[in-house]
């Protein structure tokens, strides 16, 4: 054959682009096919094919299923999650969400258009939450269905060329090896020999089967070999792994509609039962019936708070606080039980948990006419960590005008010297050191009729009169625990009967705890399983030696490793080792 020309070359090189017929190109394969192309070329000359909607469609669902979307959503689940604990969420403290916008008014619009007081379930939290469980889905049912084919395929066929494998080794089995020779490093000798005969090639191979059964392999013989492989477990723990996501998933999903929280503010003495109307706030699940809640009574005994009082940078924290509680059932049980900080009560089914404290002020008011308009226990909100408070006080059946009455509690008062608010009272420590109470009071009407419903926390004072307080000729009224003062302009009077402490409750039942937890121990055992168990596959294979006419032969051993496999090495040997053991022969180095 001539050579060929550089002008034949250039020809057969750039068929493509001179126009040259490249299906009568003898540099061609006979049964090569050029593409057609179905879309316009881009600047670069590379063809495009045309995906179409159902392309697009199929492509962004293998995107959707992929283990690497998979745990990008459960990692962007996690960061979604960080704004329910950095901000009180509704649902479970609904005082504390009030609190908080009354402390942050311009951030709380952006909050609320954010949906960050509902945070778990936004739109945006759902959203990852569904697209979490699609994909965890489309991951596992291909994946499960792959391992379980694998499962009930036989082990390969064992490979022509042991040698090119990890852990190779190579032992003869010969008379003159039995007695001492050296062969490939390794000193074989034996029980057994000439008098005795050699182990047969059936009996070696079947020796094999035994041994890498006995070792938890699954085994298969073809011909003078055995085909043994191991670690299934390891990509049935990644199944059971990601499968027990799927049930944390759909238990909290499914267990939150029969769920329920209620909110209950609780002053020291006052009871509280599990009935709807109890609660000062309840959120039903979606499949909530008034059914499920069970009857029982708690009654706050006593509140008790411990204060850091040697360390003089941290005066006046609250090292620990709990309440005693006494528990009533259906059945007149009683039980008197301790409720701390993560140390909820199981009752009826609920876990009742304390959230937080605050002090109540306890007083009477009397109308312009001496009548008692007004006798109760009425709870301050607290607005900094001295527990310097403020509440409100409503009095509708007062005559001749209804009162309403903004009160300012200071625990331990003290009256500033200097500054902007010279004269103005703080708190200068969370105790009761030295209580007292400061009333601004407005007399009209209350708009409590309007139909509009109204926060126990705040009082407009939109057409109100103030007869007390800055705004008004008389200032407020301070008062500490037994005083009484009487109101201006015969409005009546007002007795400070004591302070109390309070606790807010929360009320939760949630019957998904237990798959919950279940799940989650389903899947670190999964976790530890496909971490820990290795998958490998392990053969022993015969080699009749041509020629032989003592019967000898080789036995060759080597493994092979998916992923990762540091001990395979050692595993082989470790094979060989028993198995020249069971074969009643020693190998030693």
């Amino acid at each position: 054959m001539s050579p060929r020309s550089d002008t034949d070359k250039d020809d057969v090189t750039d068929a493509g682009s001179t126009g040259t017929d490249s299906s009568s190109d003898p540099q061609r394969p006979a049964d090569h096919v050029d593409g057609t192309p179905v879309a316009t070329s881009g600047a670069d000359g590379i063809t495009q094919p045309k995906l179409g909607l159902l392309g697009y469609l199929r492509f962004a669902w293998r995107q959707l299923t992929s283990m690497r979307t998979a745990l990008f959503l459960l990692l962007l689940l996690a960061l979604a999650a960080i704004p329910g604990s950095l901000v009180p969420q509704t649902q479970a403290d609904p005082n504390g969400v009030v609190q908080y916008k009354n402390s942050h008014p311009d951030l709380t619009p952006v909050l609320e258009k954010l949906q960050v007081f509902d945070t778990y379930t936004s739109v945006w939290f759902s959203a990852i939450y569904l697209l979490l469980f699609i994909s965890l889905i489309g991951c596992i049912v291909p994946r499960t269905r792959h391992h379980w084919q694998a499962l009930r395929t036989r082990p390969p066929k064992t490979p022509a060329r042991l040698g090119r494998l990890a852990g190779y080794r190579s032992v003869t089995i010969s008379p003159e090896t039995m007695g001492g020779q050296t062969v490939d490093g390794e000193t074989v000798s034996g029980q057994t020999g000439a008098a005795t005969g050699l182990p047969s090639v059936d009996h070696a191979v079947t020796t094999a089967m035994t041994q890498l059964k006995k070792s938890g392999y699954r085994v298969e013989r073809f011909g003078d070999s055995v085909s043994a492989e191991r670690g299934y477990l390891r990509e049935t723990g990644n199944l059971v792994f990601h499968s027990a996501l799927v049930g944390v998933l759909l238990a909290v999903g499914l267990g939150g509609g029969f769920s329920y929280t209620g909110q209950r503010l609780l002053v020291e003495g006052q009871s509280f039962t599990n009935v709807i109307g109890a609660y000062d706030s309840f959120n039903p699940g979606r499949w909530f019936s008034p059914n499920d809640l069970t009857p029982y009574n708690l009654t706050l005994d006593k509140f008790t708070t411990k204060y850091e009082e040697r360390n003089l940078d941290a005066l006046g924290q609250a090292t620990d606080y709990s309440a005693t509680v006494t528990a009533r059932t259906k059945d007149g049980t009683a039980k008197t039980s301790r409720l701390g900080v993560n140390e909820p009560l199981s009752i009826g089914g609920t876990n009742v948990y304390l959230l937080g404290n605050g002090y109540a002020m306890q007083v009477t008011v009397r109308d312009g006419k001496g009548n008692v308009a007004f006798q109760d226990v009425v709870p301050f909100l607290p607005d900094d960590g001295n527990y310097t408070s403020t509440g409100v006080i409503k009095v509708p059946d007062a005559s001749p005008d209804q009162l309403g009455m903004i009160g300012f509690f200071y625990p331990t008062a003290v009256q500033q010297t200097s500054g902007t608010n010279a004269g103005a009272f703080t708190s200068n420590y969370p105790d009761t050191k030295n209580p007292m109470l400061s009333l601004q009071v407005y007399t009209g009407n209350l708009g409590l009729d309007d139909g509009v419903p109204q926060s126990v926390y705040q009082l407009s004072t939109k057409g109100l009169q103030q007869i007390a307080g800055r705004q008004s000729d008389t200032p407020s009224l301070a008062m500490k625990p037994g005083q009484t003062k009487q109101l201006p302009d015969g409005a009546g009077s007002i007795t400070f009967d004591g302070v109390k402490r309070y606790v807010s409750l929360d009320v939760h039942h949630d019957p998904s705890q237990l798959w919950v937890a279940f799940f989650a121990i389903l899947a670190v055992l999964g976790l530890l399983t496909s971490l820990f168990v290795p998958r490998r596959r392990v053969w022993v294979k015969a080699v009749r030696r041509t020629g032989a006419e003592d019967d000898g032969f080789d036995l060759e051993y080597a493994g092979l490793a998916r992923g990762e496999d540091p001990n395979l090495e050692r595993a082989v040997a470790d094979i060989a080792q028993k198995h020249m053991s069971d074969l009643g022969v020693r190998i030693s180095k």
